[in-house]
């Protein structure tokens, strides 16, 4: 029997395979943040498709930690509704959510946020937006961890089967694990041991807020690709390690930045001109010389964190770890599952061109998927517009 389509827990969530939707930013969400239509489709249409694990695009739980103005918000009792139809409609077609809550923390605007965005230090200005952020008080660093609990009981109300802590891609979490966005000499910061608090006291805030048995699952960088040193394999190992005794219920491994380094998060094609189209115009000179240096050197790697899932697998025991990046065959997928290396298999450019995809690979009509990882659909979320698959055969 195909252990990819074999039935598999995380915590006490029963999934009926081990395919994961690991999150997307979707550019789907009213102004407001509330659940669309557009959103809805998306979700039932991938549950419809066999998908075992759904994660959503990551949901901002404060206004202050939006990064994007079509990005789904969790902060307020105002959204519960639109967030339940949410998981109503994938319960529906027998797959289990999981809902990403998230601080955009530096890597985000003024006018995505209403303030000027903050962060554990103010370094330096950032490379796409050019904002310098304010750095952040010990009562906003608590109120931001509380803030994580709040959308974490909103998710229960809603109905959804656990939450993930984004800590990952740059955003806040993220940046203050990584000593390259962290330079505090406080009880924050200095040490894995101080940057590792504000994740612990989002976790226990979280814990607070749920049901004891609810999944508590985290995204994690094992490598941030940052100009000075950030998050290593090493230092995500021992970080790992920490979550386990957390009590973390799943760790899928990730790496880059939206905004330093995001040809590693999403490797693959670097298509210049569409990109660039979703820069205002002054912006587009020096956006065309940096993507043009990043050609040849970014190809894609099937299961190109695969080596960082080996480092940190042994760590987690009985904890699964969730894999992704590059996974295009189900041959493949099966192997790195049959060898412990993973526990699911995540995927993220894939379900956007084929959201039936998991249905197609377990009736055995296909063994590849049909994405070509020309990276166009981040492309159409740059220009504001809802990601959607734009590759057409001979437009690479």
């Amino acid at each position: 029997m195909s252990l990819l389509f074999s039935p598999a827990k995380i915590g006490n969530c029963q999934l009926r395979n081990r395919l994961v939707h690991s999150a997307t930013y979707e550019a789907m969400a009213a102004e407001n943040g509330e659940v669309t239509d557009q959103l809805l489709k998306r979700y039932t249409n991938l549950a419809a498709g066999r998908t075992g694990l759904i994660i959503p695009g990551h949901m901002y739980v404060l206004k202050s930690g939006r990064a994007h103005t079509r990005q789904t918000g969790i902060h307020s009792d105002d959204l519960i509704m639109g967030l339940k139809k949410l998981t109503n409609a994938v319960h529906q077609h027998g797959s289990k959510i999981v809902f990403q809550i998230s601080h955009s923390g530096r890597q985000s605007t003024k006018h995505a946020t209403g303030q000027v965005p903050i962060g554990p230090s103010s370094v330096g200005r950032d490379p796409i937006n050019f904002v310098k952020p304010r750095e952040m008080t010990a009562e906003d660093i608590l109120g931001v961890a509380q803030a994580f609990g709040l959308a974490a009981n909103r998710a229960m109300e809603a109905g959804a089967d656990g939450v993930q802590i984004h800590a990952a891609h740059g955003y806040l979490v993220n940046q203050f694990l990584s000593p390259f966005y962290n330079r505090r000499n406080d009880s924050w910061g200095g040490s894995p041991e101080n940057r590792f608090r504000f994740v612990e006291e989002i976790f226990r805030a979280i814990r607070k807020s749920v049901p004891e048995n609810t999944p508590v699952l985290i995204k994690l960088n094992t490598n941030d690709h940052t100009p000075t040193q950030g998050v290593t394999p090493e230092v995500a190992k021992w970080y790992a390690e920490k979550l386990v005794q957390l009590g973390i219920a799943a760790v899928e491994v990730s790496s880059g930045s939206a905004h330093y380094s995001f040809m590693n998060t999403c490797r693959g094609e670097v298509p210049v001109d569409d990109l660039c189209a979703g820069f205002p115009f002054w912006k587009r000179p020096i956006a065309r010389m940096m993507l043009k240096r990043m050609f040849g050197k970014y190809g894609l790697v099937e299961g190109y964190h695969l080596d960082a899932a080996r480092l940190i697998k042994p760590i987690l025991g009985d904890v699964p770890l969730m894999l992704v990046g590059g996974m295009r065959r189900a041959s493949h997928m099966e192997e790195v599952l049959q060898s412990g290396d993973a526990d699911f298999i995540s995927m993220s450019r894939p379900f956007i061109r084929e959201p039936f995809l998991a249905r197609r690979l377990e009736e055995g009509k296909t063994d590849q998927v049909a994405c070509v990882s020309c990276n166009r659909c981040f492309a159409a979320i740059v220009k504001g517009e809802p990601i959607k698959c734009l590759y057409r055969p001979g437009n690479l």
